[in-house]
């Protein structure tokens, strides 16, 4: 049957491993890196598909094409299987995860000189809040995207058990634990003793809110503004003022909505909007946006700022000096965290769900274990030492300990 891959999927990053003689080994599937960012990059004029960091850089370098990411967060939707023209040819979403994971198969089988003709897995507990028939299909969406790409067998363990086998270790033996994974698209907790070499799991539970999540509630507060968003439009006909739609801001502020903004009928709305506006300045950088397909490039610049602001520098902003030159807006911990004081509430309610069908209280958690790229945020630590201020607060591999709990979880299928 070949042996078993074990990959972490993520909205930002991905990630493969394998147990080898009892020992989990990384694959280096990007450049000797642990880790691949989870974009794609499809030339204009056609040309081989280039993935992770390449894909940053031709995005980066002003070549023409097509940058996608946060791909992961389309899954159970109907947008997963509508045709576009993408680099020169009509392709879904589907086919595109389909392609990136074919990639990631064959670097790690040349890299490791196997073949793998199984794959285990991660996967959010929750591809979406609340919705069973959605969160049923885009695992289905993903399992129909590994078997395309090469895979005879396709198994899924959820992204926080995984964690828990790799990091219970960091826990006391014997003692109650929280793992708490922040991803790009998700957040998702695991309840666990910790069993000497095993970690039991009491419960997992997990809610459609990650990274990505709050660039978008940063970029909203802060970026948007500078390009009409909150402004006002004149009336065509007749006195007063009209609010300016938000729809158009929102999906610019959205990582794998931004590629699919830059039609003729967006870019004439902006056109139209600009010509209405009180402020003609704003929305004219708007215009440009949309014209110059720059919608990723302050994306990239939101979470720049976002990062700094969450050093605890107060000197930190978001340029977007590649719109206007010198434009650019100041981003501190203080607005920081007003612009993300709505995602604490619902982190710390997801977490006492999941503590609850642990039938434990946050007393008894001895210890709090962080994983994702995304717990790095203070919002994460506050939210995990208010909810269990006694617990000793532990920080995992923040990008791979998913995937390394993958690989320890391999031998389970061998």
């Amino acid at each position: 049957m070949g042996d078993i891959l074990a990959i972490d999927f993520g909205t930002s990053n991905s990630a493969a491993a394998i147990l080898q003689d009892g020992a989990i080994r990384r694959i280096p599937i990007e450049d000797g890196a642990d880790t691949l960012p989870t974009a794609v990059f499809f030339p204009t004029r056609g040309g081989s598909m280039r993935i992770g960091a390449a894909a940053a850089e031709a995005l980066i370098e002003g070549d023409d094409g097509r940058y996608m990411r946060a791909l992961k967060s389309v899954l159970g939707t109907s947008l997963v299987h509508d045709k576009r023209l993408i680099g020169g040819k009509r392709r879904t979403i589907a086919d595109i995860v389909t392609d990136f994971l074919r990639e990631v198969k064959s670097r790690a089988e040349a890299s490791s000189g196997k073949r793998f003709s199984r794959v285990l897995s991660g996967r959010p507990v929750h591809f979406h809040t609340n919705n069973p028939e959605r969160d049923t299909q885009a695992e289905a969406d993903l399992r129909a995207c590994y078997l395309a790409a090469g895979f005879d067998e396709v198994s899924f363990l959820v992204e926080p058990e995984a964690a828990a086998l790799a990091s219970h270790g960091l826990g006391r033996a014997g003692g109650l634990g929280l793992i708490v994974d922040i991803g790009g698209g998700t957040s998702d907790f695991s309840v666990f003793r910790s069993n000497g070499d095993s970690a039991e799991i009491l419960a997992n539970h997990g809610i459609r809110l990650g990274g990505t999540d709050f660039d978008h509630a940063v970029s909203m507060s802060h970026a948007m503004p500078a390009l009409g968003h909150g402004g006002e439009l004149k009336r065509e006909m007749g006195a007063g003022l009209l609010p300016v739609p938000n729809a158009v801001y929102s999906e610019l502020a959205t990582w794998a909505r931004i590629p699919f903004l830059y039609t003729p009928e967006t870019r004439r709305m902006a056109q139209d909007m600009a010509k209405l506006a009180v402020d003609r300045k704003a929305m004219g950088r708007l215009v440009t946006v949309l014209d110059e397909e720059l919608g990723h490039e302050l994306a990239f610049a939101v979470e720049r700022g976002k990062i700094a602001a969450n050093g605890g520098g107060n000197d930190a902003s978001i340029r977007m000096g590649f719109i206007e030159p010198g434009l650019s807006c100041a981003v501190t911990p203080a607005s920081l965290h007003a612009s993300l004081v709505s995602h604490r509430d619902e982190l710390t309610a997801a977490a006492r769900e999941t503590l609850a069908l642990a039938e434990v209280t946050p007393d008894q958690i001895e210890s709090v274990i962080l994983v994702g790229g995304s717990s790095l945020m203070e919002l994460v630590t506050g939210v995990s030492r208010d909810l269990c201020p006694a617990a000793d607060l532990q920080r995992s591999e923040a990008f791979t300990a998913v995937v390394d709990g993958l690989a320890l979880a391999t031998e389970r299928a061998v």
